[in-house]
């Protein structure tokens, strides 16, 4: 008999934005799309519904027994560290839950911040004269804003005329400022690419500081290389569970 494979439990932020849940679900979708016959569900750990909570009451309601907990972020800060791994210790008792780690770094998602880049209207022939700004949310995690910044200098080495990391919350510097930084060491353009997940507060924050830049690429949301991310981490968490099990 062949083994059920457990359920994959997308554990995104929320927001108020409506754009941001619209953005997770779009996500979902090409996951399901990818992976047909793996079951994906969404649970958020504020502002919007189904809860996190409720989700793993609903799973363990219908007899599921195992589930893959994978948090819809990008570096592994407080809400991978703490927050999540709170919320699941509250899970109904029956549910047997592996938390899969986040999903950067991945050179796949260096890829999908190519392709928005492209889709703003760049070029691979105009990677060796523009200045990147990579911009993200911020934390004040040191491991995180370090991951960041090792980011930023690996993207550099595919090409790029520069790479600069930059913050719309927490940390410095700020997107603006990265964006005169690249002016300044002589960049014949450029770009702002959010390495962020969906629509919000703080990604309008990055565009605004976008201003002076000659491109603003979209969010990384529901690119291919972003949903390939989440089975890679799937994959990878469910298989101690598959050998604990015997399958």
């Amino acid at each position: 008999m062949k083994p059920v494979r457990p359920v994959l439990v997308v554990i995104a932020h929320g927001s108020r934005d409506p754009r941001h849940a619209a953005t997770v679900h779009a996500l979902v979708e090409r996951v399901r799309a990818l992976r047909p016959g793996l079951r994906v569900e969404t649970g958020f750990l504020d502002f919007n519904i189904p809860s996190v909570q409720g989700v793993l009451e609903s799973l363990a309601a219908e007899g599921v027994r195992d589930v893959v907990a994978l948090p819809l972020l990008l570096t592994r800060a407080f809400h991978a560290k703490a927050d999540i791994p709170a919320v699941l210790r509250e899970a109904p008792a029956r549910l047997r839950i592996r938390q899969a780690e986040v999903l950067g770094p991945s050179p796949l998602l260096l890829a999908a911040l190519d392709r928005r880049l492209y889709e703003a209207g760049l070029t691979p022939a105009d990677k060796s004269s523009t200045g990147v700004v990579l911009a993200s949310a911020g934390s004040t995690d040191p491991e995180a804003i370090a991951v960041i910044a090792e980011i930023a200098r690996e993207w550099r080495h595919t090409g790029w005329c520069a790479v600069r990391p930059a913050f719309a919350s927490a940390s410095l510097p700020r997107t603006e400022d990265a964006v005169r930084e690249l002016r300044a060491l002589g960049c014949a353009r450029v770009a702002v690419a959010p390495y962020v997940l969906a629509p919000g507060f703080l990604p309008d924050r990055i565009a605004r500081g976008a201003a002076e830049a000659d491109v603003l690429a979209d969010v990384l949301g529901p690119a291919p290389e972003v949903a390939r991310v989440l089975l890679e981490r799937y994959d990878a968490a469910r298989t101690p569970m598959l050998a604990v099990v015997g399958a």
